[in-house]
């Protein structure tokens, strides 16, 4: 395999002036098609009293509505679509656990558009050119799967489209195969790890060089406990279905400092998430996104539920984002504390008493509602015995301290916390509705 690295694009190299300029010239071109060609976002357009053409520099932006989730469901399945759905090249849905699935949809450019973006992410990833790229997301409606294919493939890679499940073969092919690439969910890597120790194997003895890790937020103390136990770099990909899919942001290899946004193709802002209001650069706040260059489902100021803060570009021309802290719906309430499991996370790390699986449980006893972290020992470790009980009781100590709530901490044994060959459950509210 060469070790020669792949070249960047223009526009990854572009000046902050010639990028601005780009996104103007998109992004009026992204409003007009979806009015002109989305009852949806023509109604929402003409009850905010806003037309394309007040569109005169980027802030102007801000005079546009919200899109949100609700938004996709109430137009179920295709009735926010801006193009015929015979122009329909895939379609693609969320789960649709909390009620009717999100149905996205992407003409034959859109997958283009997307296979590129991935294929970008992939190459500041660390990628070289003859690597093997193992690819764990789930296939299927869920965007993982499909959209790391597809950039993979673009960027002249050799895939292997396992998906989620079935470890022990996953770990067969790893040593058979020798791919140099993973992309993943890093609760799912986290399994991978503990079953290869288990069959009597090291972890760092694998191929695997670079792991592209999304679907979930995940902690730079995650990425450290990733990186020792593997000795591969650990990158952070971002993405969601309702704006492409993966690959809107993804990690630079070199500085692994949040993920840079491919803003020739995603406008960015952060905003107040309780009134709403644009926040400057450098402020925390939930993040929002406006689509540049799609056809199929142009999408506008759609509001993320994510939390982070936008940061000047350093490996790229491109502005980054902070690593996700939460969900402002992922966030608990305990007693008038915000709480988010990454920040119960990143005490868990630091205790080598205890592994990364973990969850939340939340109870309610008459008004009050508590809070429990089930947790795993790290392998060897007796949850009864007294390292693992002092361990406990420094987690808990630390958890009063630093996020400023009381919980109650519940030791397990090895493999006493679900397993998920997808997204993490990490909170499980028992809570009566």
């Amino acid at each position: 395999m060469s070790a020669k690295s792949f070249p960047l694009e223009p526009i990854e190299k572009a000046s902050i002036d010639e990028l601005r300029a780009l996104q103007l010239q998109r992004l009026q071109w992204s409003l007009k098609h979806a009015y002109d060609n989305s009852p949806v976002y023509r109604a929402k357009f003409d009850e905010a009293g806003v037309h394309p053409e007040d569109c005169k520099q980027l802030s102007d932006l801000a005079k546009f509505p919200f899109t949100t989730k609700k938004d996709l469901r109430d137009s179920y399945p295709f009735g926010m679509f801006a193009v015929p759905r015979e122009q329909l090249a895939r379609i693609h849905a969320s789960s649709g656990t909390t009620g009717k699935p999100t149905v996205v949809g992407y003409t034959l450019k859109d997958i283009d558009t997307w296979a590129g973006v991935v294929a970008r992410s992939i190459r500041a990833a660390g990628a070289r050119p003859g690597d093997m790229v193992h690819i764990s997301y789930g296939y299927g409606l869920f965007t993982g799967g499909l959209g790391a294919h597809y950039g993979a493939e673009k960027l002249g890679l050799t895939v292997v489209p396992f998906g989620g499940g079935q470890t022990e073969k996953q770990i067969q092919l790893f040593q058979d195969f020798r791919p140099d690439i993973i992309m993943v969910t890093p609760s799912y890597m986290l399994a991978v790890c503990d079953e290869v120790e288990r069959m009597g194997l090291d972890p760092k003895e694998l191929s695997l060089r670079i792991g592209i890790f999304g679907a979930e937020p995940w902690t730079n103390e995650m990425r450290t406990a990733i990186e020792a136990r593997m000795a591969i770099d650990a990158v952070d990909i971002y993405g969601l279905s309702e704006v492409m899919g993966p690959g809107v942001a993804n990690e630079c290899v070199e500085t692994k400092d949040g993920p840079t946004i491919w803003e020739d193709h995603f406008y960015p802002e952060i905003i107040d998430p309780d009134t709403g209001e644009v926040l400057p650069d450098g402020a925390e706040g939930e993040l929002v996104f406006t689509s540049l260059t799609k056809e199929a489902l142009p999408i506008i100021r759609y509001r993320t539920r994510d939390l982070t803060k936008l940061l000047p570009g350093t490996a790229r021309t491109m502005r980054r984002m902070q690593k996700i802290t939460g969900r402002s719906d992922d966030m608990m309430i305990i007693r008038g504390v915000n709480v988010f499991p990454t920040q119960i996370e990143e005490l868990i790390l630091k205790r080598p008493e205890l592994s990364p699986h973990y969850q939340c449980v939340l109870t309610r006893e008459g008004p009050m509602d508590n809070l429990k972290v089930a947790v795993e020992c790290a392998p060897g470790v007796d949850p009864e015995g007294i390292a693992a009980r002092a361990a406990a009781k420094l987690l808990q100590h630390e958890i009063k301290v630093y996020v400023g709530s009381s919980v109650a901490v519940d030791l397990k044994s090895e493999g006493g916390i679900e397993r998920s060959v997808g997204k993490a459950r990490r909170v499980v509210d028992l809570r009566p509705k």
